[in-house]
């Protein structure tokens, strides 16, 4: 493979794996303005929706840490490990 088809592939699953995260941060800022509607509306005095806001949240921040502090590095090493691995084993 050229250095250009590489650097393409690679910049096509960085940019896949940002979209993701983008995908999921909607996904999270929809459902939990539809939760919190239904939370105000049905038990106002009683603030449960906090519980799957905080939970979710972490799942998010998670996400965004792979995909925005070095995940496609690790990635990257791990597949060359597993590549070594069953290279060894031919």
């Amino acid at each position: 493979m050229t250095d250009d088809a590489e650097l393409r592939r690679l910049a096509v699953r960085r940019a896949d794996m940002k979209l993701g995260f983008r995908t999921h941060l909607m996904a999270y800022a929809i459902v939990n303005a539809g939760l919190a509607l239904i939370n105000i509306l049905t038990s106002p005095g009683d603030w449960w929706v906090q519980w799957p806001m905080f939970g979710w949240g972490l799942g998010l921040v998670a996400h965004g840490a792979v995909v925005y502090f070095d995940g496609e590095g690790v990635r990257d090493r791990m597949i060359e490990a597993e590549l070594e691995k069953l290279r060894q084993k031919r």
